[in-house]
């Protein structure tokens, strides 16, 4: 390996596409148990790698030479090789620090806890404390030196303004795990969460359901490879690549997500759409026939509404911990509200609104069977969808399904 990432566990890491696209070299990804951290390092059979969870401490005894920004967050996610030793850098520090800023969340004058206590949230320490952070308390789920436990923070520091979580809480594929209750905060301006795969943590997710401002990591973990990657090649990255990459990645990796009523075109839509993107199309329905053996009408007929939903909301939510993909959803999935923050975490949604008298009356599907059912279900539904969704798209019969097509990828690209 040349250039690369070693953790412990990698399965979820964007790492190497994002630095192929910032520069010319290949990046591997290295899954390393503690024990062969230290051969690895012994070796010294690379040029430069980047070094994540749980190992951004346990490297530092194996470098030669340690940047003194690193040696004081005590945390080194860079090393290069030059001349046979082993250099140590924390490229985190500028990726955090620039994520915060862009996010307008302010962190002088403010409290700050800080959840986790390994490398990130050394930095972060070292990031709020440089952004001029009134009060810093770092939590854990065991006291310690400098650190509170999470029952001692919901009784003592509930009047802190920020939250920021460094632990791997809510990363995929566990993403239901949430580390606190952001609603036992009442002063909370800003919650910041280094996982940045989902997207959007639950943590996020219930950030946002209470109108605080809220950024996941994503944005961290692109700059602080750009930063790498100028250290790897000892030069400098032209900065409208990296915005470029910045907005490529975000792309790439957000869900496009269709909701709508029966029969209003997601499906035809969907593959218009996976044919212009490349995306592959993800249809719940057909993932509940997979999960089942059954058809959807057929599940309602025989064991009732409400035993099919659930089963839908386990095909949405492990639809929803993919990324870069189409779904197209049953029409009655906004009628739960536990399945929008499912298809929030990686995806825009999508409401494609039809006017009721364009809906298809379809006599096989128990829930559509009358144009009198279709419109009692219209009014019920209409509100639901426009409140889940991040834009709507008129559809209708009239006008050729290419054309909504088109204005969902326009207003798709907008929204990144």
């Amino acid at each position: 390996m040349k250039y690369g990432l070693i953790g412990e566990k990698l399965s979820h890491s964007f790492s190497k596409e994002i630095h192929e696209a910032l520069t010319d070299y290949v990046y591997e990804i290295r899954e390393l148990t503690p024990d062969d951290v230290a051969p690895f390092l012994e070796a010294r059979e690379f040029e430069g790698i980047n070094v994540t969870i749980p190992y951004k401490e346990k490297v530092m005894p194996h470098l030669d030479h340690i940047s003194d920004a690193a040696r004081k967050i005590g945390a080194v996610n860079t090393v290069k090789k030059i001349d046979g030793k082993l250099y140590g850098d924390n490229t985190d520090f500028y990726g955090m620090r620039e994520m915060i800023l862009r996010s307008g969340i302010v962190i002088e004058g403010k409290k700050v806890l800080i959840l986790g206590t390994g490398g990130t949230s050394k930095t972060s320490r070292a990031v709020a404390a440089d952004l001029g952070a009134r009060e810093i308390v770092t939590v854990s789920r065991r006291s310690g030196e400098n650190t509170v436990t999470y029952e001692a923070a919901l009784g003592l520091h509930r009047d802190a303004d920020i939250i920021i979580n460094t632990t791997p809480l809510g990363m995929y594929p566990n993403t239901d795990a949430v580390p606190i209750e952001v609603k036992a905060f009442p002063n909370l301006t800003g919650v910041i969460d280094a996982v940045y795969n989902p997207l959007r943590t639950r943590l996020i997710l219930d950030a946002e359901a209470e109108g605080i401002p809220a950024t996941g990591g994503l944005m961290m973990l692109i700059l602080q490879a750009a930063r790498a990657a100028e250290i790897f090649l000892g030069e400098d990255i032209d900065e409208e690549k990296v915005e470029n990459v910045i907005k490529k990645i975000f792309e790439s990796k957000e869900n496009v997500v269709l909701v709508g009523m029966p029969s209003c075109g997601k499906s035809t839509i969907g593959k218009l759409l996976s044919d212009m993107t490349g995306r592959e199309l993800v249809d719940t329905d057909e993932l509940i026939v997979g999960m089942t053996g059954r058809h959807p009408s057929e599940i309602i007929k025989t064991d009732g509404e409400k035993e099919f939903r659930r089963i839908e909301t386990e095909a949405v939510r492990e639809a929803s911990k993919r990324s870069g993909i189409i779904i197209a959803t049953g029409g009655g999935v906004v009628t739960q509200k536990r399945n929008i923050p499912y298809l929030r975490q990686n995806g825009r949604i999508f409401y494609l609104h039809c006017i009721p008298s364009d809906l298809a009356v379809t006599p096989d599907r128990p829930l559509s069977a009358s144009r009198a059912v279709i419109n009692a279900m219209y009014e019920v539904r209409h509100p639901l969808y426009t409140e889940a969704a991040d834009a709507i798209i008129e559809v209708s019969h009239q006008d050729p399904p290419q054309a909504a097509a088109d204005e969902l990828i326009k207003t798709f690209t907008e929204l990144i």
